[in-house]
């Protein structure tokens, strides 16, 4: 299994679909980045957002997660309170080829305010919107922002297809458009 170049990662997302928008270029004047890079892609944040609301619930339980727990909002940008997290996803939608894995990195303009991104890897032939965790470690409030670069991404191709992928074991979040609260 050996990390993809941004030479394969274009010929996927521009003849096969694999990243939808693309963004080509990497660096946006007074933005953070987002787009094509050496041996990755960072995403965008779409401007969609869950945050928790009060009064918080005594237990996030991911088998009974209730989704009014959650405030659905639409802004260009989103503050977390100290120490809480928000659920956003991914502003491209992402077709995964049968022989590819993904991992899932945050970006570190955002680490270095204390906020991470938790991202699961990609599976071999999941497609969807990324649902993102992200967490505001800092005990101060955090702004992130809609439109520019959250997390990259980093492809892995297998020497052969897998046995079985994501689509066919009928995978929980397989094509999810929204941003997606736990499955059991």
């Amino acid at each position: 299994m050996g990390l993809k170049s941004d030479r394969w990662i274009r010929l996927m997302a521009v003849e096969k679909g694999m990243i939808s928008p693309f963004a080509e270029g990497q660096i946006q004047p007074g933005k953070i980045s987002f787009g094509l890079s050496s041996y990755g892609y960072d995403m965008r944040l779409s401007p969609s957002f869950k945050l928790l609301h009060s009064p918080l619930p005594e237990l996030l339980d991911p088998k009974t997660l209730d989704a009014s727990c959650f405030e659905d909002m639409e802004a260009d940008h989103c503050i977390l309170p100290p120490r809480s997290f928000v659920l956003g996803r991914s502003l491209e939608y992402f077709r995964i080829p049968r022989s590819v894995l993904t991992l899932c990195v945050g970006k570190s303009t955002y680490a270095r305010c204390g906020i991470l991104v938790n991202v699961t890897p990609f599976e071999p032939a999941w497609e969807g919107y990324a649902t993102l965790e992200i967490s505001n470690n800092s005990p101060c409030p955090a702004r992130v922002y809609a439109g520019e670069g959250i997390a990259q991404i980093l492809f892995f191709e297998a020497d052969e297809p897998c046995e079985v992928s994501y689509d066919q074991r009928g995978g929980r979040y397989q094509a999810q458009q929204t941003i997606t609260l736990p499955r059991i």
